[in-house]
């Protein structure tokens, strides 16, 4: 008798969905319809219909995230784009405040990111759709609401790279084109030119970030207050969620510090509320070790969001967010303690993270924590890769090192290190190497590879892309037709734009 075949279930078109509105009853609406730029005081967001585009295209379609929605790929991009609103969605922006850069900003909110409405994945989970450059809304200020190929690009691969790697992220399951032009000046330097446009479809169970709770408490809106935090966590006591938020935040940091990744723009508005990855704007990956390294030009003056300073400006952002809910939570002691959880998670999670990159179970020997002190600055000596570096590490070798190097490598130093190294692997369980290799990724979504797909799909060539997407679904896995994804940074792309900094522009 054949065993039975599990049967895959029949994927829907977006027109049979079944849209939900919960964000919309539970919380408070802005009473003004006119989408105009203005403060909306008292409201968690406004109803917004996305504004139509000229000519909407499809350019991508993540297969994997399509699937676990029960989503079949459509045949346009009239939804995906904003050009149809279907039955069941009540389109809104959500208004939220936030510190920029450890300023605070005042009212921010969706000025181009427009929630379509929610709908159940395969495993009954409640999912929202948002259309990110969308058309304008009443958080746009001075803005088009609108975004650029470029930047939307990278948003839609970064967002399915990073669930692949096993970090927590907002998804995206789509990127169109609106064949319509962006005038954007990329570098903030006085040169503006137009770009196409385009709109990434985002995923996640929930958009809400620190920023939406932050504007109600800066504005004494109490009662919008607790109807966002019942909303979010329905049935749960402030310290508890709020106690769980350090933990996974921390988790978090740990998952970016791990991979190399540099989120860029940390401000408290792009914060998640459910600790996953959110806001793809001016990210990048080291691909030369430098804790001080920023990918965001921004950034650069003052280097508060670079590589090394994450894990800290996280704890920041918390304890911001541990003010605005004092109004829910008089006692601030409790929560105080709940943040002190935050150090806790993360100082054990990385080391342990660490230890696991290095191929041991714990880094619980004598002589290892100069060990790891020895490699980094190692790695600072000359400019080296990390992620081939801890790579290539597994084999032990040398020369297997030298790819990772981008100038000759210290090689009596180099030596010394994995000389010790070798001694204390002898520690370590059995199949070290396989295990390295569950955590150390052969591929990541660099900037120049990002560059090179935008470039390709400027010209119409969507292939760059889609060989992107089917080989970031396989990180950690060796694909010898792709090797050429797993390399250093070439010399071309050191200084070209895209490929090395950018700006908030998009």
């Amino acid at each position: 008798m054949k065993p039975a075949v599990a049967l895959r279930p029949r994927l829907r078109e977006l027109a049979e969905l079944q849209f939900e509105d919960r964000f919309v009853r539970a919380l408070p609406a802005d009473p003004v319809l006119h989408n105009v730029p203005r403060h909306a005081p008292g409201a968690a967001y406004t109803r917004v219909d996305p504004t139509a585009v000229a000519a909407p295209r499809l350019l991508g379609w993540s297969e994997r995230l399509g699937e676990y929605l029960g989503i079949a790929r459509p045949a346009d991009a009239d939804v995906l784009a904003g050009n149809r609103v279907l039955p069941g969605m009540k389109p809104y922006a959500a208004r939220y405040g936030g510190h920029q850069f450890g300023t605070w900003a005042g009212q921010l909110g969706d000025g181009r990111a427009i929630t379509l409405g929610e709908i159940t994945a395969t495993d009954g989970s409640r999912q929202e759709l948002q259309l990110k450059g969308a058309g304008r809304t009443p958080y746009s200020r001075t803005a088009d609401g609108r975004a650029v190929l470029r930047s939307s690009l990278r948003e839609f691969v970064c967002s399915e790279a990073m669930h692949f790697l096993g970090v927590p992220t907002t998804r995206a399951l789509s990127l169109a084109a609106t064949g319509e032009a962006v005038i954007r000046d990329m570098f903030y330097d006085g040169h503006p030119a137009p770009e196409r446009g385009a709109v990434v479809c985002r995923v996640a169970p929930s958009f809400v970030r620190f920023g939406n709770f932050q504007i109600h408490a800066a504005h004494h809106e109490i009662d919008a207050l607790r109807r966002l935090a019942d909303y979010v966590f329905p049935g749960q006591d402030i310290v508890s969620w709020y106690r769980e938020l350090c933990r996974k935040t921390a988790l978090l940091m740990v998952d970016w510090m791990r991979l190399g990744f540099v989120h860029g723009v940390m401000n408290t508005d792009n914060m998640s509320i459910l600790g996953l990855t959110i806001d793809y704007g001016p990210y990048g990956w080291l691909e030369g070790y430098d804790p001080q390294w920023t990918p965001n030009t921004t950034d650069a003056p003052t280097l508060r969001y670079c590589y090394g300073n994450q894990p800290q400006i996280a704890q920041w952002n918390l304890a911001r967010l541990g003010e605005a809910l004092l109004p829910l939570q008089p006692d601030h002691a409790p929560l105080e303690e709940a943040l002190g959880l935050y150090a806790e998670t993360f100082n054990s999670a990385w080391k342990r993270a660490l230890a696991h990159k290095l191929g041991f179970e714990a880094l619980d020997q004598p002589g290892d924590d100069e060990l790891l002190s020895d490699l980094f600055s190692l790695m600072a000596q000359v400019e080296t890769d990390f992620t081939l570096f801890f790579r290539n590490l597994a084999a032990l070798d040398a020369a297997a090192l030298e790819p990772a190097f981008y100038s000759a490598p210290p090689k009596e130093a180099l030596a010394s290190w994995l000389g010790r190294y070798a001694a204390r692997c002898k520690d370590a369980p059995r199949g070290r190497a396989e295990r390295m290799n569950r955590v150390n990724p052969k591929y990541v979504f660099r900037n120049y590879l990002a560059q090179l797909a935008i470039d390709a799909l400027e010209k119409g060539d969507a292939s760059v892309m889609e060989r992107l997407l089917a080989v970031l679904e396989r990180p950690y896995d060796d694909q010898p037709a792709h090797h050429d994804l797993a390399v250093r940074r070439p010399e071309w792309a050191r200084q070209r734009p895209g490929c090395s900094a950018l700006s908030c522009s998009s």
